[in-house]
């Protein structure tokens, strides 16, 4: 979301102050608010961020290199450099690069402003997500997933008022998958419409790049996208399919079980109602076979003529080798949450159960901060008692107001 062409920096930013102080003190959003940021300030303060405050480091030096080393946007660095690196020099800007979480992996540019931004900790390793650094570009762009600019007093924290950001998300060019964001920080001068058509660009263009460096999946191969969506997402030769709900329950069981399962066994893993006939079922596998191609699904039993990469089980094989931190990278949501399939529920649930055991077991407070302020972690009291517990004493506040409503809620 973009500011609009045309008026003075200057006295916009002071109509913003104003506005920004009468929601801190009664809560109340001024019409001259942009929907995009009334909506941010809003789930900040459900979030209990403070108005003061600077972003915290969650990776540190010899745990970033190696995280950022292996991260797939550190493939496309060279292209972002060469587009944005002389504009940012040359205007006095930032050019930072952050993952799904939000935490900066790269914050390159002038000298005298990394010199700047360093007093609020906008530097490598610190992690800006909305719901702990309030509202920013780089922060919102991830919430909402999709290119934002932030404009001096539209940022929730004021340590941060006096800057302005654009970003836009970058995605696996195949699988949909959200990798980070792509950002330009600095003064007055970036608050104009093009600077978000600039880092938008600049987004598509690594995505291009990524593209091309990961080619499309051989043909005969078939990747399976299911995590923290309700529709499935499908790569198979060549061609990326979104499937309906039941086809996507369908294809998370036959992958489950690649050896296959007779039509009896998958009516009691897909329908809750035992008087779902064998009829249905097959004519829901006849759709998905005209949709795959023949090819792909095979029966007697039915299973799938050739091995399935699923997000899911990528997700499981990481927490079963003890990479937790991996695990919950790749973990984009409950499976296929909308599902009542008896079989994907049991999957779902054992698979948030584990997750989450092994986040609270670590004690990390960046894995501990990455599940509690998810979605589906916002209503996990024992989450939240772990995080409140392995935050620094200055840090814990949000935390612990999060713990008293949650125990309120439930003796309620």
């Amino acid at each position: 979301m973009a500011l609009g062409t045309g008026g003075d920096p200057v006295r916009r930013g002071s109509e913003l102050r104003r506005a920004y102080e009468r929601f801190a003190t009664a809560g109340r959003v001024e019409r001259t608010v942009r929907p995009v940021v009334a909506e941010s300030w809003r789930r900040c303060a459900r979030a209990h961020v403070a108005p003061e405050g600077t972003a915290s480091v969650e990776l540190a030096d010899d745990e970033l290199g190696a995280y950022r080393d292996g991260h797939p946007l550190s493939r496309v660095m060279p292209v972002i450099r060469e587009l944005m690196g002389v504009y940012a020099v040359d205007g006095e800007h930032l050019v930072a690069v952050c993952d799904a979480q939000a935490r900066l992996l790269w914050v390159e540019g002038h000298p005298d402003t990394r010199r700047r931004a360093r007093r609020m900790n906008f530097v490598e390793g610190a992690r800006w997500t909305e719901s702990v650094a309030g509202t920013n570009a780089p922060g919102t762009a991830i919430a909402l997933d999709r290119p934002v600019q932030v404009f001096a007093a539209e940022h929730f924290r004021r340590p941060v008022q006096e800057w302005t950001c654009a970003a836009a998300p970058v995605h696996d060019p195949h699988s949909g998958r959200l990798l980070g964001a792509v950002d330009i920080t600095g003064g007055n001068p970036l608050a104009h419409p093009h600077s978000l058509a600039f880092v938008g660009a600049v987004a598509r263009a690594a995505e291009s790049q990524l593209a091309l460096l990961a080619p499309r999946p051989a043909e005969g191969s078939v990747r399976l996208t299911a995590l923290g969506r309700d529709e499935a997402l499908l790569v198979a030769e060549g061609r990326k399919l979104r499937l309906s709900r039941r086809h996507s329950e369908i294809l998370v069981m036959l992958a489950r079980r690649p050896e296959g399962l007779s039509g009896d066994e998958l009516l009691l893993e897909l329908y809750e109602d035992e008087h779902v006939t064998p009829v249905t079922l097959r004519a829901e596998l006849s759709r998905l076979r005209a949709l795959l191609g023949p090819r792909l699904l095979l029966s007697r039993p039915y299973r799938l003529a050739v091995p399935v990469d699923a997000d899911f089980d990528a997700a499981a094989r990481r927490l079963a080798s003890g990479a937790v931190a991996a695990a919950v990278s790749g973990y984009a949501g409950p499976l296929l949450p909308g599902s009542r399939a008896p079989g994907v529920v049991r999957l779902r649930r054992r698979m948030a159960d584990q997750l989450r055991a092994a986040v609270i077991a670590r004690g990390d407070p960046g894995l501990l901060s990455d599940w509690a302020y998810s979605p589906w972690g916002e209503d996990d009291l024992a989450a939240w008692q772990a995080l409140a517990a392995v935050l620094p004493r200055g840090r814990r506040a949000a935390a612990q107001a999060r713990v008293r409503e949650l125990d309120e809620e439930y003796s309620a």
